[in-house]
């Protein structure tokens, strides 16, 4: 267990979705990877402890990844002008076909999560590919990363090409059980998480072995929901008995509820839709950059954030380009411009304070008590140093933050703690 822990900085972290906490040259307290207070002078009882100055950095809680692909890592930036359901023909599948061969496999996966561990994410939950051995190499790398993540192994049994379709429901099924019960207890910071690709690689057979998997083992689950106009008609004639596409997974169970679940995108979300999600407390993870690349739309961020919805950001690599999160704020931001201005005014744009908190406390509440430095909360936490985007004036804390979520690479990162160790 770790100890005390203090670190001294310029402070930036959110308590609600348009509340932003800074302390100029604070102090955050914690102990044994908890958060015990930011200060804006060190109490007494904490005088005689060793305290980590990082000078003139921000020091930011560590963010979250609600979505992405780590076997697509590989191709980012390819395909960029097609739409969603032609890419994944061209671009995804063939590529994560490759992932049969674990040599292809280590190489590709030792990139991404070289790439992970560099940046300003602390947790991430990621989409493997079909194959089982695979999916446990990703898991090994993620857990040497010092990252905490949920990795799926994915199950496709329909509508996929040869190389990438499942026999059949129960091979899908039995590979399932296979892959869990070899991981079973391996790992401390490294979860499985049940992952159907989407409805229309997923046959009724298998979405109702899923749903007994889940129970046997209490996992969450991920996928993605109404991303494309394209991908909602399919469903539609694939599910004629559905109300909607979120109701394809909620007729088999699942769909949050009993067990967590994370649906990616929720672009074309309709009013019925939008009313379960709320009522079974699923979790949207929006990723702006994605669903312009790929012509899919701008979600209605604004909506799920009024009626109190759980919503983080994904970078869902390679439809983003990019797996920063800080870029995602700035993305989420600037993609809700353009859904007011070209075609629902009603729906006013993100501030930056709402991104933010996209970014850290939303989509960190998936695993918990994350994304914050309230008391209570896990120690994620990242230190930018900004001196690389010199400024003339005099700026807040609030105001440097809001800089970099444009400007920021991994170069600015100067540390990186999760649940109070330092990885960086």
């Amino acid at each position: 267990m770790q100890e005390l822990l203090i670190l001294r900085g310029n402070i930036c972290y959110s308590t609600g979705k348009k509340q932003l906490e800074t302390a100029d040259r604070g102090y955050l307290v914690s102990r044994q990877g908890t958060i015990e207070g930011v200060y804006s002078s060190l109490p007494a009882e904490y005088e005689d402890a060793e305290i980590t100055d990082c000078g003139n950095c921000l020091i930011i809680p560590g963010l979250t990844d609600l979505h992405v692909h780590a076997p697509q890592y590989a191709f980012r930036g390819l395909g960029m002008d097609l739409e969603l359901l032609d890419w994944l023909n061209t671009h995804t599948f063939p590529e994560e076909a490759k992932y049969r061969d674990l040599e292809y496999a280590r190489k590709a996966y030792e990139m991404f999560v070289r790439d992970l561990k560099n940046g300003a994410t602390t947790r991430a939950v990621v989409f493997g590919t079909i194959h089982e051995e695979a999916t446990e190499l990703l898991m090994d790398l993620l857990e040497e990363s010092g990252l905490i993540t949920m990795v799926g192994k994915v199950n496709m049994d329909r509508n996929s090409p040869d190389e990438l379709r499942e026999k059949s429901a129960g091979e899908s099924l039995q590979s399932t059980r296979q892959w869990l019960e070899k991981i079973r207890d391996k790992y401390e910071r490294t979860r499985p998480i049940l992952t159907p690709r989407f409805i229309p690689s997923c046959t009724d057979e298998l979405m109702s072995g899923l749903k007994e998997i889940q129970r046997e083992y209490g996992l969450p689950v991920q996928s993605h929901l109404s991303e494309n106009q394209g991908e909602v008609e399919w469903v539609r004639e694939l599910c004629p008995w559905s109300d909607f596409y979120g109701d394809a997974y909620d007729h088999f169970g699942l769909f949050g509820g009993e067990y967590p679940a994370v649906m990616a995108h929720c672009v074309h979300s309709g009013e019925e839709e939008i009313r379960r999600m709320k009522q079974r407390g699923v979790y949207i993870a929006h990723c702006p950059q994605s669903n312009t690349n790929l012509s899919s739309g701008v979600a209605p961020v604004r909506t799920y954030l009024e009626r109190d919805m759980n919503v983080g950001l994904g970078s869902d690599v390679a439809g983003g380009f990019a797996t920063s999160i800080l870029w995602a704020m700035a993305d989420a931001i600037q993609t809700s411009k353009l859904r007011w201005r070209l075609s629902d005014s009603s729906l006013k744009p993100l501030s930056f304070e709402e991104a933010f908190y996209l970014g850290t406390k939303g989509g960190g509440s998936f695993f918990g008590k994350v994304g914050s430095f309230e008391p209570g909360y896990e120690m994620d936490a990242v230190v930018l140093d900004d001196s690389q985007c010199p400024y003339p004036q005099e700026l807040t804390v609030k105001e440097r933050m809001e800089r970099l979520i444009y400007l920021a690479d991994d170069s600015q990162i100067a540390g990186k703690y999760v649940a109070g160790k330092k990885i960086k």
